[in-house]
């Protein structure tokens, strides 16, 4: 009688903890919660000035939560940058992509020029370009998460064998990331310190064409 006393209390307790746990759907939609909203404080005060404290209260978590899951304040900017950019495109993706370089190159330029163009992701750009001159790990982060990434995948596509055959052959193939990455943007300044226009799909594609036209006779052979 005694043993059913004591064992009862202790079974019923195991049975309740698995439910008591969060879910594996929950978690991963605590955990992007948290990046959605560390991406809007980081916008809105700047990173300087966004604390981990204040990342923890907005977002309904602990700290210890943010250090466990992202190592601190830059792993949490790391995973917004990331999981912004994998909305647009995947850089496996682009690599294991078949069709001509030029359709290649043409869908991973809308895309990109998509992605660069959300008024989120100026705001982003200008964040950091207003805050990393006193502040190493924000630059560095960003660096890495975004522009180093985006790099090093395009670097990759220039470097397969039916890419590489079709450029010319005494290119500087290290400068080819960057440029295409510059061609596909356009103006930088304009796009810097000035309010986007609103311009029709149509007229972006356009002026984009252009930009890559000059890129493809720049780079590749002669038919």
């Amino acid at each position: 009688m005694s043993n059913d006393i004591t064992n009862t209390p202790i079974d019923t307790a195991v049975c309740k903890c698995p439910a008591g746990r969060p879910r594996s759907s929950e978690r991963e939609a605590r955990q992007q919660e948290l990046v959605h909203t560390a991406g809007m404080l980081f916008i809105k005060h700047g990173y300087r000035n966004v604390s981990l404290e204040m990342l923890a209260r907005e977002a309904h978590v602990a700290v210890r939560t943010i250090y466990v899951k992202f190592g601190g304040k830059a792993g949490l900017l790391k995973a917004v940058l990331e999981a912004n950019r994998d909305k647009f495109f995947r850089p496996h993706e682009v690599l294991a992509d078949q069709r001509p370089l030029k359709e290649n190159v043409r869908h991973f330029a809308l895309h990109f020029l998509d992605l660069i163009s959300r008024p989120e992701a100026l705001a982003m750009h200008r964040m950091v370009v207003a805050d990393a001159p006193a502040n190493t790990e924000l630059a560095q982060t960003f660096f890495e998460a975004g522009p180093q990434q985006t790099r090093a995948m395009l670097a990759d596509f220039f470097a397969r064998p039916d890419i590489g055959c079709q450029l010319c052959d005494d290119l500087d193939r290290t400068m080819l990331p960057v440029y295409l990455m510059n061609c596909i943007i356009g103006d930088p300044y304009e796009r810097m310190l000035f309010t986007p226009k609103e311009v029709p799909a149509a007229q972006i594609e356009q002026e984009l064409d252009k930009r890559l036209e000059l890129f493809y006779r720049s780079v590749l052979k002669a038919a």
